[in-house]
């Protein structure tokens, strides 16, 4: 795929026109748990890239989120808070946000339709020796992840019935033919940018109706973008993204499917704290985040690892704002930060150099002023 090709730009969209130029607006929400930590070192990431780095970016910082919101107006997507986001996406401003417990993210995708979540995964050369998997399984690992976001299960209708027996806890959900053939058609554009080969995931025994519509949707999509396409059953699909990742290409997947084959994806790439994501509208707002969790247990540790925030911010700016340069330039120092030792606890190992959450935001830093080393 061309370097300067924008995963963002294959999805069908009329994003809303910036006004003038720089500089480029960001909302922030840094979360809960160690989302502050880690959105702090991405910030100072930002800050770093030049002299210009604060002409250039304007930030905006939202109010609370998830539990920490829920508990103080009753729902983790307050009012002023979706005014917020919708007052961002309008001026062409791009979200990056920390992590959300409770049902935060899903109803953010589903009050703003951001029905695309696209994850990366590949796997930074330097983790490699030090990786749980085998060499000769990661090497030339590189696959786009994309998981429907905005329908399915998470965003079906849920409760309980009581009878004499107890309770019955009850769930519904429904996907239409429009949901699926839009994120197959992302799915298989994507694919058509790259090797060619895409994979939809299905349960065909567990879901037969879910399952035939997906394998309907992803036969006509693969068609038209001229890709070859192929289906797994879940567990399948589980098992060959660890024994066999080199093998895949794109692979799109329901909500649950993809959220869970997300979380695997963390063990490829060398950690749950190094996952990142993008999640996308058709009408141009995005919103970029870790696929990790609040980590409540080490918030105020200063051990969190901020990579997966940092790659987040990153991926913000080359696909939201065309930056492909400085995002090239964030992922390259931090791999100059591992190259040289330096790692937070989660990722170190034997003659490791171990830093908290702010010392490596501030080597990231620093690689950045010095490319030409530690």
């Amino acid at each position: 795929m061309p370097d300067d090709l924008r995963l963002s730009d294959l999805i069908p969209t009329e994003p809303p026109a910036r006004a003038g130029g720089p500089p480029f607006l960001i909302g922030v929400l840094e979360g809960e748990g160690v989302g502050p930590e880690v959105v702090r070192a991405s910030l100072q990431v930002l800050s770093a890239l030049g002299d210009d780095g604060a002409r250039r970016f304007e930030i905006r910082r939202g109010g609370a989120i998830g539990l920490e919101a829920e508990a103080r107006s009753g729902t983790p997507l307050p009012a002023e808070l979706e005014a917020f986001c919708s007052g961002i996406f309008a001026a062409g401003g791009a979200i990056l946000s920390g992590a959300g417990g409770g049902r935060f993210v899903y109803e953010l995708r589903r009050r703003f339709d951001l029905f695309c979540k696209i994850v990366p995964l590949w796997v930074s050369e330097p983790l490699v020796a030090a990786h749980r998997l085998k060499r000769e399984t990661l090497e030339g690992v590189d696959i786009v992840l994309v998981r429907e976001g905005s329908a399915g299960i998470y965003q079906g209708e849920w409760g309980f019935e009581s009878s004499a027996a107890g309770r019955r806890a009850v769930h519904w959900f429904a996907y239409s033919e429009e949901q699926v053939r839009r994120i197959a058609d992302v799915a298989a554009r994507i694919a058509a940018a790259r090797r060619g080969e895409l994979l939809v995931v299905v349960k065909d025994g567990g879901l037969p109706s879910v399952s035939e519509l997906w394998r309907d949707c992803g036969v006509a999509a693969a068609r038209a973008a001229g890709v070859r396409c192929s289906f797994d059953n879940v567990d399948l699909a589980a098992y060959r993204l660890i024994q066999h990742a080199r093998e895949l290409d794109v692979v799109v997947a329901p909500n649950l499917f993809g959220d869970v084959l997300a979380d695997l994806g963390g063990v490829l790439v060398g950690g749950r704290a190094l996952s990142f994501s993008g999640n996308f509208s058709a009408d141009g707002a995005a919103v970029y985040q870790t696929n990790h969790g609040a980590a409540l247990d080490l918030a105020g540790t200063d051990r969190a690892n901020p990579a997966g925030q940092i790659f987040s911010l990153a991926m913000l700016l080359r696909e939201s704002f065309g930056l492909a340069r400085d995002a090239a330039r964030i992922e390259g120092a931090v791999a100059r930060v591992w190259e040289a030792g330096w790692r937070t606890a989660d990722l170190a190992a034997s003659g490791h150099r171990v830093v908290g959450c702010r010392e490596m935001g501030e080597l990231v830093c620093e690689a950045l002023a010095k490319p030409e080393g530690l």
